[in-house]
């Protein structure tokens, strides 16, 4: 038997959102599953040189919960490109001003460091409380156990 391969406009016809409230839920865990169905990984038609992933949207982001000692020792790291120019931000320091970016990131990590990978977290959508902008796309209520 041959294996079945979905065309890109079958593909484009699948997409569906979902939408995930993070209050108190572990940080990595939800980003790797969040990840996994950007990817679309949770679909029969899976292809991993295409992108089958759903939309994800993200409420509740401050709510977040970190394990261990990462609340004090968990930094994000950027370069400005200049000499000196580098700029670590503590977790805690980001969870109070950007905590959206504190989940993006973290899914970020776990998707493909390529093109599909820049296109698949275009897809992720994160805010901070229970309001969002997407209620015309009509997303589903996803729980994890």
């Amino acid at each position: 038997m041959k294996t079945y391969i979905a065309s890109e406009k079958e593909v484009q016809e699948m997409k569906e959102w979902y939408i995930i409230d993070a209050s108190n839920m572990v940080l990595g865990r939800l980003a790797s599953r969040v990840a996994s169905i950007l990817k679309g990984k949770n679909k029969p038609a899976y292809s991993p040189h295409y992108d089958v992933g759903d939309f994800v949207v993200v409420i509740n982001a401050e709510k977040i919960k970190l394990t261990g000692k990462k609340m004090l020792q968990k930094t994000y790291f950027r370069h400005s490109g200049y000499p000196g120019g580098e700029v670590t931000t503590s977790v805690r320091l980001m969870l109070q001003h950007h905590p959206e970016r504190v989940v993006e990131y973290a899914v970020k990590g776990m998707l493909p460091k390529n093109s599909l990978g820049r296109k698949m977290i275009k897809k992720l959508k994160v805010y901070t409380g229970d309001k969002h902008p997407h209620q015309a796309q009509q997303p589903k209520e996803l729980t994890f156990n």
